[in-house]
């Protein structure tokens, strides 16, 4: 409508820009002006400023507080959810890599926690540290932490140390998987019971655990980022042209995708278990709410202690 010769003229008599009218910027359009004349041209922070859902590029997963990326959904543990947990009269399952085995005339009661830094996996720790000390010469307490292991060992020293419990750090969840646990629903953690709970209770140390973390692995950035680069091999500098060309070539990097699963996920069931000396379940099965602690002194009698 205005690329008319007649049009431009006019526009071009009365100072009017030939392209003061140009719509393609409210449309969505590209500018008909060309990018090498324009002052500011389009560069790589630009096209890296949003990623294809909208978001800029800082904002992922990663870049959340630890304490938030435990309510995100975590990454599937590498083996099935096993379908139903073990009942009474069951052998106690085995995990893929035998992380923890039965039988053998040991008495074992087994824990599963929920994340470190909940109010009610501390309790429920406490209890069973607490008969591991009473019963340290026949009874085997072992306590599993979906959480990583500088992380688990962060909590356990805020409450004491584990003493005579056994820790077994499973933070791919595939421990929990073999008994069936796996994660809880929007009732299981947000029901009227367990909320009134959660408000009474006090053992809330996930925030200190997660400042711990975080200041340990910004220490170790910085003594990294100060190191020199390590020296190659005196042999390395005999290696022909190309293999000293691929050998400089930088190391890339995947970055794992998901969110971090040091503090552990919220929504992970827990679970005990009471497990006699020739393997089998005897008592136990998993926690009906988050707040369910389970009688483990009920556990411990059944197995005659």
């Amino acid at each position: 409508m205005f690329n008319g010769l007649a049009t431009k003229l006019a526009m071009k008599k009365m100072g009017i820009p030939k392209n003061a009218l140009d719509m393609s910027a409210l449309t969505g359009g590209s500018s008909t002006e060309p990018n090498k004349l324009k002052k500011n041209p389009p560069g790589e922070e630009d096209a890296d400023a949003a990623n294809a859902n909208g978001w800029p590029k800082w904002m992922t997963v990663k870049s959340l507080p630890l304490t938030a990326q435990a309510w995100l959904n975590p990454p599937p543990p590498p083996v099935p959810v096993a379908a139903e947990c073990p009942k009474v009269g069951d052998l106690a399952p085995l995990d893929r890599d035998r992380k923890i085995e039965f039988g053998g005339g040991r008495r074992v009661l087994v824990v599963f926690l929920r994340c470190v830094g909940c109010a009610f996996a501390q309790k429920t720790f406490l209890a069973l540290r607490t008969l591991a000390n009473r019963h340290q010469q026949t009874l085997t307490c072992i306590a599993v932490s979906h959480s990583s292991e500088a992380a688990t060992k962060k909590w356990l020293d805020l409450l004491g140390g584990a003493w005579n419990v056994q820790i077994v750090v499973d933070e791919d969840r595939s421990v929990y998987a073999a008994w069936g646990l796996g994660l809880g629903n929007t009732w299981y953690l947000f029901n009227p019971t367990t909320q009134i709970q959660g408000w009474k209770e006090k053992g809330w140390l996930g925030a200190t655990v997660a400042t711990s973390i975080q200041r340990t692995n910004t220490l170790e950035d910085r003594v990294k980022a100060t190191a020199p680069p390590p020296k190659k091999p005196g042999m390395m500098r005999r290696a022909t042209g190309e293999q000293q060309r691929q050998d400089e070539l930088p190391t890339v990097e995947m970055e794992e995708e998901g969110p971090s699963t040091v503090l552990g996920n919220k929504w992970q069931q827990a679970g005990a278990w009471a497990i006699d000396g020739r393997g089998t379940v005897v008592w136990g099965g998993k926690a009906l709410r988050a707040d369910d602690l389970m009688d483990l002194d009920q556990g411990a009698k059944i197995l005659g202690l």
